[in-house]
Parts: structure tokens; sequence; C-alpha cells
């Protein structure tokens, strides 16, 4: 008997159901009973391991491939296309400013001031050029309480010739000046042994005007190739209203070597100095006073530039002749020095020791103290050592900063100290306390100094810099007339393109002189000198590249400091000018 798959299902389900039914009956007719199931069921799973195969490579997909070359057969093709031209974008390009080879200024001023200066410069031919330059500061004076004339003249006058070539240049430089001064400073107290009619009678009696007058004639030369690099000489002659007359002739060559890849570098000097003054300050000499000095100097130095490392080792030796004393002398001084980038260019440390022979002139005082007797003792400073350590570098990219100590040694230092006096009709003009002689001692300074330079940007400049000094002398009481704080500082902006503006500002300490009136018999002691600040300022104005006016003043504070002893200094000045640039 056949049956179908249906079928089969339906008895299959049916004999599991009662298979089931059947089993829960035996069940409950066996009984309750209890199973205490002791470990519980923990499954695991066995560690497979990874079938290894290696696989196989089809020989023929690995078989080396065959270089396939490739040829081009090019022919020229006519083409149509014509590709657009491009435009560059434009660019608003800033104007330069034009340089004017002259200029000319002119101002004038409160205290009958007037300021005068010419420049002119002009190209011959294709390397020659010859230049120009006029000279004229003056005042009618005016400054309270002073009993004298105190007006001043000082005018100058440069001709100049050269010639730049690609190898060497030279110029020849002939030049005259012209000073004239009144020796206006009388003690306070001057004519107290005196009446009152015989003090203004010989007051009036003082004819304080002197003259000063110097003619010189130079040149230089520069070698850009070869081991002689340049040289520079100048005869200079000046004289004065008194008879008085000097002479000076120098000349500097300046040698250079390559020695393995260093450079040695050597200046020669040769340096006169001789005159005569027609007096001395007593009055008591029958003979004029005469001075003579040559010195007679050579300073090698070897340069080392090696692992940031900037040294220069060398010595200066002198040989100085007194043409008057016959007291001739040999010197030997250091000349080094050595700089090391600490920081690369923001902090470099630097050091050395360096001294020289230093020839001092009639000429050279007058331009540091124009109130001198012609009476003077002219002898050079032997400076034995200036040993100096310091810093610079750059705070920022526009901002750079110097930092430097200094002791120094110096014999025969020159000092300017005033006149002692007498209240005698018989005396020179410049012997009533009114002028100042110069004494020498040997002088030990220790001194700090700093400087700070800083460009904001291109409108803003400022600048501030002091020197601290103290001073230990030999032979006299005091360092005469040498401040112990010098202070000074600038600041200059373009307000617009059209308007500039400027201040400067400087402070000196106390200085000490000394003084005596001989028939008042009065005990010497040092005089001191107040310190003084002086504030100056400046505004411009550019009318045209050519065309400038300015107004300029000095001495705001309106401050009548003495900056010599019983020379006070004129107060606020204004002056107004303007500056003109050309070309011929």
């Amino acid at each position: 008997m056949k049956f179908n798959f249906s079928k089969k299902i339906s008895l299959l389900l049916f004999l599991m159901l009662f298979q089931f039914s059947f089993a829960q009956k035996k069940d409950n007719a066996i009984g309750s009973e209890e199973v205490n199931i002791v470990k519980s069921y923990t499954p695991t799973i066995s560690d497979a391991s990874k079938i290894q195969e290696s696989p196989v490579l089809d020989d023929a997909g690995n078989a080396k491939k065959e270089t396939i070359k490739y040829s081009i057969f090019s022919f020229p093709v006519a083409s149509t296309f014509t590709p657009a031209k491009g435009k560059a974008e434009g660019v608003e390009k800033e104007s330069k400013e034009k340089f004017f080879n002259n200029y000319a200024t002119l101002a004038i001023g409160n205290y009958g001031t007037l300021n005068a200066e010419l420049f002119v410069n002009q190209e011959l031919e294709k390397n020659d050029y010859v230049g120009g330059m006029f000279r004229h500061f003056s005042s009618q004076g005016g400054i309270n309480n002073i009993k004298l004339d105190d007006w001043f003249y000082d005018t100058a006058l440069d001709v100049t010739y050269g010639a730049n070539y690609d190898k060497m240049s030279w110029n020849i430089d002939l030049g005259y000046q012209n000073q004239v001064y009144n020796w206006y400073g009388l003690p306070m107290d001057f004519g107290s042994t005196l009446s009152a009619a015989d003090r203004n009678n010989l007051i009036g009696s003082i004819d304080s005007k002197h003259v000063y007058n110097g003619i010189s004639l130079g040149g230089k030369l520069d070698f850009s190739e070869g081991f002689f690099k340049e040289m520079a000489v100048k005869f200079n002659h000046f004289a004065d209203s008194f008879d008085s007359a000097e002479n000076r002739f120098y000349a500097k060559p300046k040698l250079q070597f390559d020695l393995g890849g260093q450079f040695v570098t050597t200046d020669i000097t040769v340096d006169y100095v001789g005159g005569t003054f027609e007096k001395n300050y007593d009055n008591t000499n029958t003979e004029k006073l005469k001075y003579g000095f040559t010195n007679l100097g050579i300073s090698p130095s070897l340069n080392i530039q090696e692992n940031g490392w900037d040294v220069k080792l060398g010595a200066s030796l002198f040989y100085s002749i007194d043409k008057m004393g016959n007291d001739n002398k040999f010197l030997i001084y250091p000349n080094v020095s050595v700089a090391y980038p600490v920081v690369e260019d923001l902090m470099i440390f630097y050091a050395g020791a360096e001294g020289s022979l230093e020839q001092n002139s009639y000429a050279d005082f007058v331009k540091e103290n124009p109130f001198l007797s012609p009476t003077l003792a002219i002898m050079p400073t032997d400076r034995q050592y200036d040993v100096f350590a310091g810093l610079k570098g750059k705070l920022a990219s526009s901002v750079s900063y110097n930092i430097r100590g200094a002791y120094t040694n110096e014999r025969n230092k020159a000092l300017f100290r005033s006149n002692d006096y007498t209240e005698n009709t018989t005396n020179e003009d410049y012997a009533f306390g009114n002028s100042f002689q110069v004494v020498y001692d040997d002088v030990r300074t220790f001194r700090f100094s700093g400087d700070l330079k800083a460009d904001f940007s291109e409108n803003v400049s400022f600048g501030i810099g002091g020197t601290f000094s103290s001073y230990k002398n030999s032979n006299e009481q005091e360092a005469w007339n040498l401040p112990s704080v010098e202070v000074n500082s600038s600041i200059d902006f373009n307000i617009t393109p059209k308007w500039y503006a400027g201040v400067k500002v400087f402070y000196v300490g106390e200085r000490k002189d000394l003084q005596s009136n001989t028939d008042a018999a009065v005990v010497l002691s040092p005089v001191k000198l107040g310190s003084y600040f002086d504030l100056n300022s400046h505004v411009g104005y550019k009318y045209n590249a050519q065309l400038t006016g300015f107004i300029k003043l000095n001495n705001m504070t309106n401050n009548s400091y003495q900056k010599w002893l019983n020379y006070p200094v004129q107060g606020f000045q204004v002056m107004v000018g303007a500056n003109y640039k050309f070309d011929f």
C-alpha cells in the first residue's frame, strides 16, 4: 500500500504527541526526586591552526617583460589657432624722491642770529668732480647781565677737487676758517677791590674781542686693490690776533696684506705740530714761547675670523720727538680686541685693550673751548691703555643697543681750568679772569656708557644714550670741567608726507673749576658748576621736492646755564629759515 508525502508527515506528528503524553504519565507515576549538580558545565574552544599554503605562481605571468619601443612620425601641420595676448596687471610704483647735488640754507633768529650754508658739487667729466662749501654762523649777543661784548662770528670756506675710478679715488681739499669771539666771562665779583667808578672804568677799557684764522690743504687716496689701501695727508696753519701761530702736518698711510686667508693691517702715522705764543700769561717772558713735537707711529694688527670669533691682535709703537725740550720717548701700546656673537645678531660680546699717543694742538683746543688765553702749554697725551668690554646687538629688527664699560689710564691729559687774575689796568684783555688755561695731569677714568636706537617705523626714529664717569687725579685737586654724567636723547618723526618734526634733549652733570682773585687773597677752593638741561626742537614743511621751510627752537627752558665758568649761554632761541635744493 502506497502513502503520499503529506500523509506520512501527519502520521509522524501523531506518534510523537502520543509518545510525549505517555512519558508524562509515566514520570508522574514514578514521583519526585531531588537532583544535586556537583560541577557546572564549562565550555572550551580548541585552538585553531592556520593551514599554511604556498601560493602557486604562474610562470607565464612572471616572464620577463619585453621592451616596447615607440616611434613618432611628426610632420608640420598648419594651425589656425591664435592665442589671445595677455595683459600684465598694473602695479602702482612709488615715485623716488629726486636727489639734488646742491643746496642752500638761510635762517635768522633772535639775538641777531644768522645761519647761512651753501654746498655745490659738479661733475666735470666722466670721473672728475669739483665741490665747494660755504658756512656762516653768527650772533649779535645780548645775554643778560653781561658787562662785555658777547657777539661772535664763525665763517668757513672749503673747495674740493677729486676723481673716482674703478680701482682708486682721490681728492684735494683747500679750506679757510675765520672765527671771532669775545672774552665776555668776567667773574661775578670782579672789581670787588675797586671803587664803583674805577670798576666801571676798568671794564670799559677791556677789548674782549679776539680772532682765529686757519687755512688748510689736504688730500686723500683710496685703493680698492693691492696692499696699499689709503693715504690721508693734511697741512694746517692756525693763528690768532695776538700773534700766536701754529703749523701742523700729518700723513697717515694704511697697508693691508693677505696672510694665509687672514688680513694683516698696518697703520702708519707721521704727525708734527709746532708753534709759538707771543707772551706767557704773566707777561714776564723775554722771548716767544715755542713748542714742537713729532710723533712717528706704526700699528700692525692681525685680523682672525673663525668659528664666529672676530679677533684682532696687534700693538702700536710710537717714537715722540720733543723739538724744544729734547724729551724723546719710545712708547708701546696694546691694540687687541675680540668679538663673539653669543646669540647671533641679538647679543655680541666684545672686549679689548687699546692705547695711543694723541697729538694735542692749539687749533684742536680752540674747537672745544674758544675762550682760551693765547698763552698755552702744548704737549701730547700718553693714553697708556683703555681696557673695555661690552655687549651690543639687536632687541628687534629695528632696535639696536650697545653697553660698554671701560677703564682708561692717561698721562698728561689736557684739562681746561680758569685763569687766576688781578684787577690791574695793565693786564692783557684776557687776564681778568675771563679766559682759560690748559693744565695736564695723570688721570684714571672708569666709564660706563650705553645707548639705544630704534626705528619704530619709516616715520619714527628714536635714540637715547648716556655716559657715567668717575675720575681719579694724581696732581690736580679735580678733573677740571669734566662732567660725571652726560645723557642725550632725540626723536624724529614724519607727521605727514609734507610735515616733519623732531626733539633733542641733553643733560650734563656737575663740573668743577678753580679760579682766584689774587688781589683779594682768597684761599683757593674748587667752584662747582651746576648741572644743566637743554631742550631743543624743530618743525619743518616740505613745500615741494626742492624747497623746505623750518623753525628751530633752542634752549626752550630759557635756562642761562654756564657751560664754562662765568660764561652763561643765550636763553630761549628761535630761528626761522628755509632750505633749497637744486642742480645746475
